[in-house]
């Protein structure tokens, strides 16, 4: 229903977990390995569904271990000068700073209830009070959906001819589309679909950015949108996506860039 920016789906991806803390301090070769990254690491596989444990501690110490044994020999190497190497040290660096910075700055600016529900009906006023099933032929040229149509008027199958369909996602399946509220499809589509009645299909070429479309309406519904408390984590989620996008073009707009 909602799609995340890659800004919130990096906020998202690093979640703080609490870590336990190492049982006594562990240097490889004279370098102690800092108690931030035992609790980064164990953050990461706890957030992979790991339990607790004394074992998952052993476990970490020594990928851990054998991980600094590895950096000391790159950097014995002067690997870590490499400008591939250090650019995507770099890269690396800047996306935790990054993650840290909208995790602060999404939980000092936390979206109300009210901001949410004000959402929720605006997008469920959006999507209208009904839904359809239908189907499609997507072909290239407007000349082959017109020779579709003619097929369609002497009486042949709609799902026979869906297989000359360059849609993959429903031309094995009939050319059936899921059921959709007409926000679901491009405007040109979607203001076709709506004008059919069950069982009509288009009687002239649909172009859209896509190609030429012949549309087909099985069946319409009124359409029932999830209660708002199933579909809160996802306003949340975009209301949040949107405040970090304002953020960021903010920032750009003052930023200094010669």
């Amino acid at each position: 229903m909602f799609k995340l920016s890659a800004l919130a789906a990096l906020l998202l991806a690093g979640s703080v977990i609490s870590a336990p803390a190492l049982a006594e301090k562990v240097t490889v070769n004279g370098q102690t390995i800092p108690q931030a990254v035992f609790d980064a690491f164990a953050a990461e596989q706890k957030a992979q569904g790991a339990q607790d444990s004394p074992e998952l501690q052993k476990a970490i110490k020594e990928e851990l271990v054998r991980r600094e044994i590895l950096a000391q020999e790159a950097r014995k190497k002067g690997l870590d000068k490499k400008p591939e190497v250090s650019g995507q040290i770099e890269l690396t660096r800047q996306t935790v700073l990054i993650r840290a910075f909208l995790a602060d700055y999404i939980k000092s600016h936390p979206v109300s209830e009210d901001k949410l529900k004000k959402d929720y009906e605006t997008i469920k006023a959006n999507l209208g009070s009904t839904e359809y099933k239908a189907r499609h032929v997507l072909v290239e040229k407007e000349d082959d959906a017109k020779a579709i149509i003619a097929k369609l008027d002497k009486g042949e199958k709609f799902a026979d001819l869906a297989k000359q369909s360059k849609d993959p996602g429903s031309k094995d399946n009939g050319g059936e589309l899921n059921w959709s509220a007409p926000t679901g499809y491009v405007k040109p589509f979607a203001e076709a679909m709506t004008k059919l009645k069950k069982g009509e299909y288009t009687k002239a070429p649909v172009k859209t950015d896509f190609g030429y479309h012949v549309i087909q309406l099985d069946d319409s519904r009124p359409l029932n949108p999830p209660a708002f408390e199933q579909v809160k984590p996802q306003l949340l989620q975009r209301a949040n996506a949107q405040m970090v996008e304002e953020l960021v073009k903010d920032l750009r707009a003052k930023a200094k860039v010669n």
